[in-house]
C-alpha cells in the first residue's frame, strides 16, 4: 500500500522500487548481518545450548583422561603434546534440523512512515538471529531450495552469501519443499498471499508429520491502515493499482477482511498443530526473536526424549533462564 500525497511519497517508493530490491538487500547486507548477531548476543547468554558427548561419528573436544577410564579411549597423538593425557569425545547426534524461510517477494521491500525498516530487513535480521541462536544450541538450519542444513558458527555469513547470489526471484511461501518428521520449519512472511494458496503450503510442509511456525510480518500501516483523503494503492507483485477517493472509508472493510484472512491461517495452523505469530515491524526484533525460540522443539520434544542419552538436559526451555538486556 502506498499514499500518493506529499507526506507519503517514501510509502510510494518504498513500494514500487520492490524491482531493484536486489541491489538495494546486497548494499544493505552488512548492516543486517551486524544488526542480527546483536539481536541473537542479547539472548544467547540465557540459552542452554545441547552440544554435549556422546555416540556420533563428529569430533567434538578432547578433555583431560580420569583414572579408571579404559586406557584405548586414550588419543596419544593429542597426548604427546604436553604432559596430560586426553580423550577423544565425538558429538552427541541428536540435533535435528531447522528450516528457515525468509519471504523475499517484491511486497516485503515496503515500508512506512510508521516503521524505520522494511518488512524484508526485519525479515532477514530475525532469520539470521535466529539461525546464531540455532546453532550456538548446537542444531543445524537450513534454508529451503538455498542452503543445506548447517551446524557451522558462521551460519549467518552463509545464509547472507546465499541470499545475495541467489539469481531467480523467490515466492512468497515454500514451494516444492517438505521437511523431514523431526525437523521443524519457521515461515517468515507477510502473508498476504490468498489463503488457498497458504492452505496448499501448509499441507504440502506439513506432510511427513513435520512441525513448523508461521510468522506474518507487517509494517504497522498494513495493520492500522492510517490513510485518508486520496490515495493511491500499488500493488507491488503485478496487481495493479487502485485509488480511493476517500480512503478513511475503506477502513472498517479492510480490518474486518483483514481478521477474516487472519482467523483463516489460524485456524489452518491450530489444525496442524503448528505456531501462528504475528509481528510488526515497529516492535523490537528481540520480541520475536524470544517467542520464536520459546516455541521451536515444543512440536519434537517427545521425540527428542527418546532418543537423548540418559539424564541429559532438555535443550529448550519456555522461558530464557537468563535476563535478556
Amino acid at each position: 500500500m502506498a499514499a500518493s500525497g506529499t507526506a507519503d511519497r517514501d510509502e510510494l517508493k518504498a513500494t514500487r522500487r520492490a524491482s531493484g530490491a536486489g541491489r538495494m538487500l546486497a548494499a544493505s547486507m552488512p548492516r543486517l548481518i551486524l544488526e542480527s548477531r546483536k539481536i541473537a548476543a542479547t539472548v544467547i547468554h540465557g540459552l542452554h545450548g545441547r552440544r554435549r558427548s556422546g555416540s556420533g561419528e563428529n569430533f567434538w573436544q578432547f578433555r583431560r583422561f580420569v583414572s579408571g577410564e579404559e586406557a584405548r579411549r586414550i588419543d596419544w597423538r593429542r597426548s604427546a603434546r604436553d604432559d596430560h593425557l586426553y580423550v577423544r569425545e565425538q558429538e552427541w547426534e541428536a540435533a535435528h534440523t531447522i528450516w528457515i524461510w525468509p519471504d523475499r517477494s517484491p511486497s516485503m521491500a515496503f515500508s512506512s512512515g510508521l516503521a524505520r525498516e522494511s518488512k524484508l530487513d526485519r525479515t532477514l535480521t530475525i532469520g539470521f538471529a535466529l539461525a546464531e541462536v540455532l546453532v550456538d544450541a548446537g542444531e543445524r538450519v537450513g534454508v529451503p531450495g538455498l542452503m543445506r542444513p548447517t551446524g557451522s558458527r558462521a551460519v549467518i555469513d552463509r545464509m547472507a552469501e546465499a541470499i545475495v547470489h541467489d539469481p531467480g526471484e523467490r515466492a512468497s511461501l515454500p514451494t516444492d519443499f517438505a521437511p523431514a518428521s523431526l525437523s521443524e520449519i519457521v515461515v517468515l512472511s507477510d502473508l498476504w498471499s490468498p489463503i488457498e494458496d497458504i492452505r496448499k503450503i501448509l499441507t504440502q510442509l506439513s506432510t511427513n508429520g513435520s512441525h513448523g511456525h508461521l510468522v506474518q510480518v507487517v509494517d504497522p500501516a498494513e495493520e492500522t491502515f492510517p490513510y485518508s483523503g486520496r490515495v493511491e494503492f500499488v500493488e507491488p507483485e503485478g496487481g495493479g493499482e487502485i485509488t480511493a477517493g476517500r480512503a478513511e472509508n475503506w477502513r472498517a472493510d479492510y480490518t474486518t477482511r483483514l481478521q477474516r484472512h487472519r482467523d483463516a491461517i489460524r485456524a489452518e495452523t491450530d489444525r496442524l498443530g503448528w505456531s501462528f505469530t504475528i509481528h510488526r515491524t515497529d516492535r523490537p526484533a528481540n520480541e520475536l526473536l524470544l517467542a520464536l525460540h520459546a516455541r521451536i522443539g515444543e512440536g519434537n520434544e517427545a521425540a527428542l526424549i527418546s532418543r537423548r542419552p540418559q539424564g541429559a538436559r532438555r535443550m529448550f526451555h519456555a522461558q530464557p533462564e537468563g535476563p535478556a538486556s
